[in-house]
């Protein structure tokens, strides 16, 4: 798989690339490559941005910089087959859409910054808009971190086991539900102690009990 992400600030990915399951994918061919929309801008001085038509505050990142930087990138033609722009009021990213982007062989990220991006990039440059929940950030790179990073979990050798993302919150083994509560040494801790079932060696039953607690935490209210 290859990924792509096009930021104004590609050294905020530097430790990301570092981590463990990020360098086993690496280490079987998976690419992460970024882009620099400064370093492709048509204008001068490095500008990427501008103020927007019908006044308001901010300034907004021009439809030709990000064209311009698309262009150099995939010159040879070999396109991305998703190019999602990271934005509030995109899909919202679950489950369901890290699996159906980890099968792709190629994605595009497209990072906003300052007030927003110019909507023609929406319209015309990207096949999908992908949020990371309702609420605003200066940017979208730490959104595309957590697009990448779910993504990535469901690669080929990314974890230490295989097994490790069968069963975890909103998998399909658990129907969608969140995962169910862990516990480890020591079994009882200033009085605080661990469920009897776990530590009773009956596996039918600490299966049927795990069940349980994750369909109860899909249905229990959400803490304020």
């Amino acid at each position: 798989m290859k990924i792509d992400v096009f930021t104004l600030f590609p050294e905020w990915f530097d430790w990301f690339g570092t981590q463990r399951h990020a360098r086993n994918v690496f280490e079987r061919g998976t690419e992460l490559r970024f882009f620099n929309y400064r370093d492709t801008t048509p204008l001068g001085g490095g500008q990427v941005d501008d103020a927007p038509y019908g006044g308001g505050a901010g300034m907004v990142l021009r439809v030709d910089v990000v064209d311009a930087a698309l262009r150099a990138a995939y010159e040879d033609g070999r396109e991305p087959s998703r190019t999602i722009l990271l934005a509030p009021s995109g899909r919202q990213l679950d489950e369901a859409l890290a699996t159906e982007l980890s099968v792709e062989p190629h994605v595009a990220l497209l990072c906003g910054r300052y007030e927003g991006v110019d909507e023609r990039i929406r319209d015309q440059l990207v096949s999908d808009a992908v949020s990371v929940g309702p609420y605003v950030l200066s940017g979208g790179e730490l959104a595309a971190m957590v697009v990448v990073d779910a993504v990535m979990r469901k690669l080929p050798g990314a974890l230490g086991h295989a097994e490790s993302a069968v069963e975890e919150s909103f998998s399909e083994a658990l129907g969608g539900a969140p995962e169910y509560p862990h516990y480890t040494r020591p079994a009882s801790y200033r009085g605080w102690q661990v469920p009897e079932v776990l530590v009773s060696g009956d596996h039918a039953r600490v299966r049927e009990w795990r069940l349980e607690q994750s369909r109860k935490r899909a249905t229990a209210a959400p803490e304020r």
